[in-house]
């Protein structure tokens, strides 16, 4: 089981990269990058909706749901300005450049993240080996942008 949670993992990368490339060309068709974000995450959307409903997933309980705190909420947002960003980012530093960079602020957070056990995550403390791993990411960086 394990196994096919690392190809799922492998295969969203694998996707991420390919809606990149696609909202890129989209933001090429429809003339700005907030038009290509707005359609692939309206897009995104109603395939999410038609699953629920194929899949008969039920609702879940409103009353529940709307006493989450706030930040729980923000996941759409931080999701829009991904994608925004990389529609804008992509076509000016290349692809492999953009997701270097995406991979080390991910890192980066991650250890923050799981350091001080922020959102509700479990605590997992810094370490030197943690450390090597983004100083070795920032180094990736540097070699994929060839600078």
């Amino acid at each position: 089981m394990f196994g096919l949670y690392l190809l799922l993992a492998f295969l969203g990368g694998v996707a991420v990269m390919f809606q990149v490339g696609v909202n890129s060309q989209l933001r090429n068709w429809v003339g700005h990058s907030v038009f290509a974000a707005f359609i692939s995450f309206s897009i995104g959307a109603l395939v999410l909706f038609f699953y629920i409903l194929i899949q008969r997933v039920p609702w879940p309980d409103w009353s529940k749901t709307w006493q989450a705190p706030w930040w729980v909420w923000l996941g759409g947002a931080l999701g829009a300005f991904y994608v925004w960003t990389t529609i804008v980012v992509a076509p000016k530093i290349g692809t492999a450049a953009l997701m270097s960079l995406v991979v080390t602020g991910q890192m980066l957070i991650s250890l923050t993240l799981d350091h001080f056990g922020l959102l509700g995550l479990a605590r997992h403390p810094v370490n030197v080996w943690r450390l090597l791993g983004v100083l070795l990411l920032l180094l990736g960086v540097a070699l994929i942008r060839g600078k």
